[in-house]
């Protein structure tokens, strides 16, 4: 077993604990900003989930099939990052000083 595919495992193990997690928060939690940082975690796990068929060779033929330009090597380790920009955003929003 390489290196690589040691620490993605980890990866996963700790981000599936993390997505469990955030499931609960998303259950109690009714607050945008909180649910687009739940979501954020949930794309992430997707991003490792992605990484991890991809190392396996299970999943081969999707970049392929969209013209080899690795669409989707590039949205989902991006994806996550996105969901928590707006749920800052949102934050900001709520938090601005009104005149």
């Amino acid at each position: 077993m390489s290196a690589g595919l040691v620490a993605l495992t980890v990866r996963f193990v700790v981000m599936a604990i993390a997505t469990f997690l955030a499931i609960v928060v998303w259950s109690r939690l009714r607050d945008a900003a909180w649910m687009l940082i739940v979501v954020g975690i949930i794309a992430g796990y997707a991003d490792i989930l992605y990484s991890m068929l991809l190392e396996f060779g299970l999943v081969r033929g999707i970049d392929e099939s969209l013209g080899g330009g690795g669409v989707l090597g590039f949205v989902f380790p991006n994806l996550p990052w996105l969901f928590f920009s707006a749920a800052f955003i949102t934050i900001i929003a709520r938090h601005r000083p009104r005149d």
